[in-house]
């Protein structure tokens, strides 16, 4: 099921007891952990209803609480466990062993709702095949697809586009969904909402993060070049390009790399999938989950949940990165 399928689901009235979602596109997995809390809660106080637990902490006695508490004024409430295969060893056997015996039990219209989420999950595994749907949050691989997105966003924002402005915005800012999610945004504030939007106004709005200059900083940033990555990243700055699109660029990257380095696959020409080899190579799969971990709470702080300016968030992230 992907989180249109997902989306129709819900506004039919079809609520499980259980649900996975994984892979690999952050943006995704949000938008369909968004749709199940408000399907499960329908209104409901969330503080009072929503248990968070992280895989690489929880044990299963806190499973255990969790999906064994009653909603408070609410008809359901929601547990929510974070990569649940994220710890090593028999931490993570026991948390998993437990979870394949808990989700046959959580049937729909019970009082508890499970999503456990992931940036990948072995289908082999018995607690993966354990629960009876699993949301596929994967970013289209082909062109066709990411076009797909984009007018399906444009769409979702009330906004028209013209002839060719999709294929140039995938262009400019490449493949990366929460980018093109931004530029759309930025380029609904400079036209009239009931104008359609033509190349000329999206060449004025969008900036130009495509695969060539994000290469040159992830390039920096696997080489361990930290000096040379913030001269690249004050050049994309300087050249227009907002913080949250250059991150979600990293974001992608750091997302390929994390699946090359597990020896899943890439879409791509040959040249970009020997680089991106290359570059996963530089990294200890630790090292590229602790990435991904900074990268998010650099988004965090560019939405403004941070102490420091969003330029110094980035730069600290970079030095992070390339450390």
């Amino acid at each position: 099921m992907e989180v249109h399928e997902l989306e129709a689901a819900l506004a039919g009235g079809e609520l499980a007891g259980a649900y996975l979602v994984a892979g690999a596109e952050a943006l995704l997995r949000d938008e369909a952990l968004g749709l199940l809390r408000a399907a499960a809660l329908d209104g409901g106080p969330e503080d009072l209803n929503v248990d968070r637990l992280d895989g690489d902490r929880a044990t299963p006695a806190d499973l255990d609480a969790a999906l064994g508490a009653l909603p408070m004024l609410a008809a359901r409430r929601l547990v929510w466990l974070r990569d649940p295969a994220g710890t090593s060893g028999r931490g993570r056997a026991a948390l998993t062993d437990a979870l394949a015996e808990w989700v046959p039990r959580l049937e729909p219209g019970g009082p508890v709702v499970l999503v456990a989420s992931a940036a990948s999950a072995d289908r082999r595994a018995a607690w993966v095949k354990a629960f009876p749907i699993r949301v596929e949050c994967s970013a289209p691989r082909d062109r066709r697809g990411q076009l797909a997105f984009v007018r399906s966003e444009a769409k979702r924002q009330g906004l028209r586009l013209g002839r060719g402005v999709a294929e140039a915005l995938l262009d400019r800012v490449g493949p990366h969904l929460l980018a093109l999610r931004a530029e759309l945004e930025k380029t609904a504030l400079l036209v009239h909402p009931e104008t359609a939007i033509d190349t000329a106004a999206l060449r004025e709005a969008v900036a130009e993060v495509a695969e060539e200059p994000i290469w040159d900083l992830t390039d920096a940033i696997g080489e361990g070049r930290g000096p040379d990555a913030l001269r690249v990243l004050r050049r994309l700055l300087d050249g227009g390009a907002p913080g949250p699109v250059v991150l979600g660029a990293l974001a992608s990257h750091f997302r390929r790399l994390v699946r090359v380095r597990e020896g899943a696959s890439v879409a791509g020409p040959p040249f970009v999938v020997r680089k991106l080899e290359r570059q996963a190579g530089r990294y200890a799969p630790t090292r590229l989950r602790g990435g991904l971990a900074a990268i998010h709470e650099t988004d965090l702080v560019l939405k403004g949940q941070g102490a420091v300016p969003p330029e110094t968030a980035l730069e600290r992230l970079v030095l992070n990165l390339s450390a």
